[in-house]
C-alpha cells in the first residue's frame, strides 16, 4: 500500500498542473461549455488512478517479464534466436500498442478512410519488429550505438526527399506514438536484460539505453515506404469536433469503456501468452513470483484503462476544443506561449517518462539525477509544441524546416557526447511522446489548425508528435556535452560526477 501511495502522489502531481491550466483558460481565454468541462474534470480524476495503477503495474508486472526475456533470449549465445525474437516480440508488443492505435484512428478518421487504421497499424509494427532486432543484435555484438543511428537517419533523410508533407508528418507521429505506455516499459526491460549478461558493468551500463531509439526509426522507415510506394493522391484533412455528445456529461465515458477495456486486453493478452509460454520452457519461476506478475499485468490493464478512459472521453475532447478558439484569437501569441506551457506540464504527465527516469537513475547508480532528466524534457518537449503551434499559425513553415537541421545536429552530436548520454537523448526523444502527447496535445494542435487560416489539419495538425520526439534529443545531448565540459575543465573524476550533475 505505501508503494501505491507513493505512485498515487506522483500521478496527482503530474496530472493538477493540466487540469490547473484548463480550468484558468476556461474562465479567461478559451471558456468551454459547462458539460464538457465536468467531463474534463472526471477525466482528470481518472487520469490520476489509471497513471498510480499503471506505474505500479509495470513495476510488478512488465518490468520483470521484459529482464527476463532478455536474459533467456541471450544467454542462448545464438544470433538467430536473438533475430527471431526480436522480430516476434517487436511485433506483438507495437501492434498492441494502445497509442499506435489512437493516432492510427485519428490518421483514418481525418483523411477519410483513405490511409486505414489496420494499414497503418501493421506497417508500422512491421517497422518495429525488424528495428528491434536489429537494436538487440547490436547489443550482443557491441556496435556502438552512434554509428547506427547515424545510417538509420542518413536512411530516413533519403526517404524524406520522396516522401509527401503528409506522410512525413504521418511517419515522424508513428514513430513517437507507437513508444507508448506499454511499449517502453517492455523495450527499456528487454534492452536491460540482454546488456545484463556482459561482464562489463559499464558497457553493461550504456548499452541498456539507445534500443527504444533503434526501434523508433522503424516505425518512421516503414510508413515512409507506404506512402512512396502508395504515391496517394490529394491527402487532406478536417477537424470534426463530435458534436453527438457535446451535451452528454456520462454518456462518453460509457461509450469509450468497453471498446478502450477491449483495446487494452488485444494489448496485454500477445504479452501475457508469451510470457506463459516462456514460463513453461524456459523461466519456471516459482508459483509466488510467478502470480506476483500475473497480478501485475491486471493492475496495469486496470490503469490503462482508466487512464485512456479519462483522456479520451474527458482530455481530448477539451483540448480540441481549446486548440480552436485559442487559434482564433487576435493575437497568435496566445497560441504559441500557450503551446509552451502545455508542452511544459503535459510531459510530467507522460507515464513511459516516469518508467523512463526511474530507470535510468537505477542503471546509472544515481549518476543521473532523475529530477535533471525531467528538467530537461520539460523544457525540450515545451519548446516542440511551441515550435509546433508557430507552424500552424505560420503555414508558409514546413515541418521538415524543423526536422532537417534538427536531427542533423542530434547525429552530429553523437560523435561528441558521452555515449551514456546518446542513448539516454535518443530513448528519451520516444517515451516523451506517450499517451499525452498523442492525445491532450494531437487534439490541441489538430484544433487549431482547424480553424487557423491557411492551416490544414493533415499537414500541419500532424508533426507534432514528430516534434516532441526530436527535441529532448537535442536537449540531452546538450546537457551530456556540457557535462563533458565541465568534467574536464574541472578535471573532475567519476567518482565526482554525480555532484557535478546536480549543478544543471
Amino acid at each position: 500500500m505505501r508503494v501505491l501511495g507513493k505512485k498515487f502522489k506522483e500521478a496527482l502531481f503530474a496530472v493538477v498542473p493540466i487540469t490547473a491550466l484548463v480550468l484558468v483558460l476556461n474562465f479567461t481565454l478559451t471558456p468551454l461549455e459547462t458539460p464538457l468541462i465536468v467531463r474534463f474534470v472526471i477525466g482528470a480524476g481518472l487520469i490520476i488512478i489509471g497513471l498510480a495503477l499503471f506505474l505500479l503495474g509495470v513495476n510488478v508486472g512488465i518490468t520483470p517479464i521484459g529482464n527476463h526475456m532478455g536474459s533467456i533470449i541471450t544467454r542462448r549465445n545464438n544470433i538467430w534466436i536473438v533475430v527471431t525474437a526480436g522480430l516476434a516480440l517487436g511485433f506483438i508488443v507495437s501492434i498492441a500498442e494502445p497509442d499506435l492505435h489512437i493516432l492510427a484512428g485519428q490518421v483514418s478518421e481525418v483523411t477519410s478512410g483513405t490511409v486505414t487504421k489496420f494499414a497503418l497499424v501493421g506497417v508500422v509494427s512491421a517497422g518495429i519488429a525488424v528495428m528491434l532486432a536489429l537494436g538487440l543484435a547490436r547489443i550482443v555484438y557491441n556496435i556502438p550505438l552512434y554509428p547506427v543511428l547515424a545510417a538509420l537517419y542518413g536512411i530516413i533523410l533519403v526517404l524524406a526527399l520522396f516522401a509527401s508533407p503528409e506522410f512525413l508528418a504521418i511517419s515522424f507521429d508513428a514513430s513517437g506514438a507507437t513508444t507508448g505506455a506499454l511499449t517502453v516499459p517492455f523495450i527499456l526491460a528487454l534492452a536491460v536484460g540482454v546488456s545484463s549478461l556482459k561482464k562489463d558493468s559499464k558497457a553493461s551500463e550504456t548499452d541498456s539505453f539507445g534500443l527504444v531509439a533503434i526501434a523508433s526509426t522503424g516505425a518512421i522507415i516503414a510508413p515512409m515506404l507506404m506512402g512512396v510506394v502508395a504515391k496517394p493522391q490529394g491527402l487532406t484533412g478536417i477537424f470534426q469536433p463530435d458534436k453527438a455528445v457535446s451535451d452528454a456529461v456520462l454518456l462518453p465515458f460509457a461509450q469509450k469503456f468497453p471498446v478502450i477495456a477491449l483495446e487494452i486486453l488485444i494489448a496485454l493478452s500477445p504479452i501475457l501468452l508469451v510470457f506463459v509460454f516462456f514460463q513453461a520452457v524456459f523461466f519456471r519461476m516459482p508459483a509466488k513470483p510467478f502470480f506476483t506478475t500475473l497480478i501485475g499485468m491486471f493492475i496495469t490493464f486496470t490503469g490503462l484503462v482508466f487512464f485512456l478512459v479519462g483522456v479520451n472521453a474527458g482530455f481530448m475532447d477539451a483540448a480540441g476544443l481549446i486548440g480552436q478558439k485559442m487559434a482564433q484569437l487576435d493575437s497568435k501569441v496566445y497560441v504559441v506561449a500557450f503551446g509552451f506551457i502545455l508542452g511544459l506540464v503535459t510531459i510530467l504527465a507522460e507515464p513511459a517518462v516516469h518508467v523512463l527516469t526511474d530507470q535510468i537513475e537505477d542503471v546509472t547508480s544515481g549518476y543521473v539525477k532523475k529530477r535533471l532528466v525531467m528538467l530537461a524534457l520539460c523544457v525540450g518537449v515545451g519548446a516542440a509544441v511551441a515550435l509546433s503551434m508557430l507552424r500552424i499559425v505560420m503555414p508558409g513553415i514546413r515541418l521538415w524546416h524543423y526536422l532537417l537541421p534538427g536531427y542533423i545536429l542530434s547525429i552530429a552530436m553523437t560523435f561528441f557526447v558521452p555515449k551514456l548520454f546518446v542513448g539516454i537523448a535518443f530513448d528519451s526523444g520516444g517515451v516523451a511522446s506517450g499517451p499525452m502527447t498523442a492525445t491532450f496535445i494531437l487534439a490541441f494542435s489538430q484544433g487549431a489548425a482547424g480553424a487557423a487560416q491557411g492551416a490544414d489539419v493533415l499537414a500541419e495538425g500532424f508533426g507534432m508528435i514528430a516534434m516532441v520526439a526530436m527535441t529532448p534529443i537535442i536537449t540531452l545531448q546538450a546537457m551530456g556535452l556540457l557535462f563533458l565540459i565541465k568534467t574536464k575543465r574541472g578535471g573532475a573524476k567519476r567518482s565526482g560526477a554525480s555532484n557535478a550533475a546536480g549543478g544543471f
